[in-house]
């Protein structure tokens, strides 16, 4: 490969190895920070509405900043996004508009269109797409649509309004190259794809992020216009710690500067400071009123702007250059497009491997929109919980209430790092079991960042000094599924393939660190100490009759098929990790031996029965279900066929002869376990015990298997053409119960959530999710490895019927990627409800990596940019 293709690669190891600071500068900007956990300082912890939409253009934030297509530093000191006004908004479109929980009838929702085209790892190539209407942008049309509809109803979005009819919208491209570490072009160009010219107000924003409001930093911030020079100008931006910046770009129609501050008048009747607020150009622009952006020549907000009104079809560009270097000729001409034109023919180079491996270009289309997707959504975020309840000095203080509020017991917990959200918008904060899903697909392109983000949520910033892992701000002590000791074997592994060598330092960092939230689990979450475990909602938010992370009815507890599953999959993802290590630190056999005697206790928990327990499992019905615990040792199965159930089959490991061979201390240790147990007339696991073979760790005995993968490969049940549904089709008649006098019921439930359990925002009862199916498909080759070509089910996969789990792997894989890719007709099932629109030649090829799919026809469903965990399909893509 020649060093051309080699480059990208070759600034990630400047960086990884401290030569050059190439992440110093990324696509870190939030599109929403209103509405956001830090942001309230309300008594009662109602964010929506302690710092609505209506605030954002107006108010300084706290904890960060937000902006379409922006960029920051890893601080979020500096920012920079664009701004657009078509002549007919009430205000600037300067951050992306969605409707909040309450006001959505399926919850919170974003209503825009906006697509991540492109990529690379270093963020030395970036491009984003947002479509922007020529019409007023519709905000009270979808306000009050939406709050009309009922949870029956579909959502009411921006393609709904009709507002991109006729194609009368703007294509608002914003493209970055770096020609270095800190010397980044901007290229913005914006086409008019409707039928008559149109006007188009665009500001490139620039501006510093208010610390100094707060008595965080020193008021040593300014932008001040630098130079006026034939066809360009220049501004500097001084900053106390990252010292000069100057930002050039094309002549301007006007220079505009403004302060970063609150405009108290408008929102509190109080006087302000200064006329120079943070909504001054909103007044300027739409009211024609440049009397003071004029005679202005420095603050802490600038804006070049530029009107033009742009014919049918036709375009323009913008160019700028954000640089240490003050430049005396202009830096945007034949320089500027070698370095554009360099860095595109880079990227290309550096996504040709995986491009080789697809079947098509519109396969290779989808995948790298994935990765975009993925490396657009690393954010800014940053929260320090004693500044946050106790308030800034200087300031008002918070209400006492919070001190008793939200996440009162987490005052451990102080985050300010660039981590992988699973989306802007919607979540523009982290969710600790999506980002564990995260880093298998970032792992593809950055292994090395992939690592340091599960190194990161382990960190005695993050995780509480008992060891629980935070969840997300809403509720950090929420608990989701502990998924990343999995989620690190496999970045691993991932990393070890790329490069040939297998970081142990890495395994053992985390490894250390999971043990303190492994036995936290085990003391937190096992009420009865039989290894059956509990944990609420686990993720699945309204999976379950009732809300599982609140009082149980009749004053019971559950013992959980799936968080039993969860902590069994979580000591075999351990005994993988400790057995690698051991290959070079024998020191490492001892927690074999721990991990592989905590997964047989639990295995023998969830499978059998006896005088004082009914087990898990159903045996007329080949089915896990969850049990309700009653006090008296009542035990009521909850016979809902789900997910919860299905989970047991991620349980799995094959330990291969040649690494027990090299851990012979911890060999001897399980012959003599199984030896016992054996003796005992006590649950084994392992079936047959062969010193000359390899050896099968699994939580669904091989006749229950049978039963249990009969039940998931079922087109009645939970097989759909693009994947596995979370709740089976058989509910599509209620499941109903009665516990002390209430009823409980749930139904199949395909697309979004028609229940308000759990907020009513996600629905698992019965769509379609791209990490569960991935660890499917994971877990499916797992066996195969184990059982090869003679261990067949009989299904309605293909014609053959008898097919071995590989294939049965193969073919999950392909029903999940279809749901991207382009059918006979041209039209991808994700983009369902709007495919006309879809099969305009400026749209085609744009995707959506939505938050969940329908449990049918696999259109998108829930957050439409939740390129997360959804960002998978990368990787099934990989195998497809």
């Amino acid at each position: 490969m020649s060093t051309q293709k080699n480059a990208e690669q070759q600034r990630l190891n400047e960086h990884y190895s401290d030569k050059k600071k190439w992440l110093e500068w990324g696509p870190y900007l939030s599109e929403r920070q209103w509405g956001t956990v830090r942001e309230d300082y309300s008594a009662g912890g109602d964010a929506w509405d302690y710092f609505p939409h209506e605030h954002a253009r107006s108010r300084t934030y706290r904890w960060g900043e937000d902006g379409i297509a922006g960029i920051s530093d890893r601080h979020c000191a500096v920012c920079f996004a664009v701004t657009l006004w078509n002549g007919n908004d009430p205000y600037l479109k300067e951050r992306l508009y969605g409707l909040t929980g309450p006001q959505g009838n399926h919850g919170e929702d974003c209503k825009e269109l906006y697509y991540y085209l492109d990529s690379t790892p270093t963020h030395s190539y970036m491009k984003n797409l947002y479509k922007y209407p020529q019409q007023a942008y519709p905000y009270q049309d979808l306000l009050e649509t939406n709050q009309k509809r009922n949870r029956q109803e579909l959502e009411y979005e921006i393609l709904d309004t009709g507002v991109f009819d006729d194609n009368r919208y703007f294509d608002v491209f914003t493209e970055y190259a770096k020609a270095d570490e800190e010397d980044i072009l901007v290229k913005i160009t914006v086409h008019n794809r409707g039928p008559e010219a149109a006007n188009i107000t665009v500001l490139p924003t620039l501006w510093l992020r208010n610390l100094w409001r707060f008595g965080q930093t020193e008021r040593a911030h300014n932008i001040t216009k630098h130079t006026e020079a034939d066809g360009f100008g220049t501004v500097k931006l001084t900053h106390p710690k990252l010292g000069d910046y100057y930002l050039a770009f094309d002549k301007p129609d006007q220079w505009m500067f403004t302060e970063n501050e609150t405009n108290t008048d408008k929102l509190y009747g109080q006087p302000n400071k200064t006329p120079y607020v943070k909504d001054l150009f909103h007044d300027a622009v739409v009211g024609n009123d440049f009397s003071l952006t004029q005679a202005a020549s420095q603050g802490s907000k600038f804006a070049p702007m530029f009107q033009q009104s742009i014919d049918s079809q036709g375009h323009i560009e913008i160019r700028l250059r954000f640089s240490k270097q003050h430049y005396t000729a202009t830096p945007l001409t034949d320089e500027f497009d070698a370095i554009f034109a360099l860095r595109q023919q880079e990227a290309d180079d550096f996504y040709a491997p995986f491009c080789e491996k697809q079947q098509g270009e519109d396969a290779a289309n989808i995948q790298r929109q994935a990765f975009a997707g993925m490396l657009w959504s690393k954010q800014y975020y940053n929260i320090d919980m004693e500044s946050w309840i106790k308030g800034d000095p200087g300031l008002t203080p918070p209400p006492e209430a919070r001190k008793k509020g939200r996440n009162k017991d987490w005052m451990t917990l102080n985050n300010e790092d660039i981590i992988s959200m699973p989306d802007k918008w919607e979540y523009p904060w982290y969710a600790v079991w999506d980002l564990a899903f995260h880093t298998l697909p970032l792992a593809m392109i950055d292994p090395e960042f992939a690592k340091n983000q599960l190194i990161m949520v382990l960190h005695e910033w993050y995780m509480a000094p008992n060891g629980q892992i935070p969840a997300y701000e809403w509720h950090f002590s929420d608990v989701n599924p502990p998924v990343h000791a999995w989620a690190a074997y496999k970045v691993y592994e991932i990393d070890k393939q790329k490069t040939g060598k297998g970081d142990i330092t890495f395994l053992k960092r985390v490894f250390n660190k999971l043990s303190l939230n492994f036995t936290w689990w085990v003391n937190q979450k096992d009420r009865s100490n039989n290894n059956v475990f509990e944990g609420g909602f686990l993720g699945l938010d309204n999976i379950g009759v009732f809300d599982r992370s609140k009082e149980i009815p009749g004053g019971g507890h559950l013992e959980q098929a799936d968080g039993t599953a969860w902590m069994a999959m979580f000591s075999l993802n351990m005994l993988q990790i400790a057995l690698e290590i051991s290959t070079e630190d024998n020191a490492y056999e001892d927690m074999c031996t721990k991990y592989f005697e905590h997964f047989v206790y639990i295995s023998e928990s969830l499978n059998k029965m006896g005088h004082d327990w009914v087990g898990n499992w159903d045996e007329s019905e080949g089915f896990f279900y969850d049990i309700l615990a009653l006090p008296k040792e009542q035990y009521i199965p909850i016979k809902v066929r789900s997910l919860v159930g299905l989970m047991t089959l991620n349980s799995v490991l094959v330990l291969e002869r040649e690494k027990l061979d090299n851990v012979k201390s911890f060999y001897s240790k399980l012959k003599w376990f199984f030896n016992y147990r054996r003796k005992h007339n006590k649950y084994r696991v392992i079936e047959e015990l062969k010193d000359d073979g390899d050896l099968l760790l699994s939580l669904v005995p091989k006749q229950r298997l049978k039963k249990l993968l009969g039940a998931l490969l079922d087109e009645n049940e939970f097989l759909s053409d693009y994947g596995i549904r979370s709740l089976s089709k058989k509910h599509s008649e209620p499941y109903n119960i009665h516990i002390e006098g209430q009823h409980f019921s749930v139904q199949y439930d395909p697309a979004e959530s028609t229940t308000n359990l759990f907020g009513g925002n996600s629905n698992w009862r019965g769509p379609i999710w791209i990490p569960m199916n991935f660890l499917f498909v994971q877990s499916l080759m797992e066996y195969h490895k184990y059982y090869g070509d003679e261990f067949t089910i009989d299904c309605a996969i293909n014609e053959e019927r008898n097919i071995n789990l590989k294939e049965v792997s193969d073919d999950i894989n392909q029903r999940l990627v279809a749901m991207f890719r382009k059918d006979a007709d041209g039209n991808r099932p994700i983009h369902a409800l709007h495919k006309d629109t879809y099969s305009d030649e400026h749209f085609e090829d744009l995707i959506l990596f939505y938050e969940y799919f329908h449990g049918d026809n696999g259109r998108g469903v829930g957050a439409t940019h939740q390129t997360g965990w959804t960002g998978c399909v990368a990787y099934l893509l990989d195998g497809d």
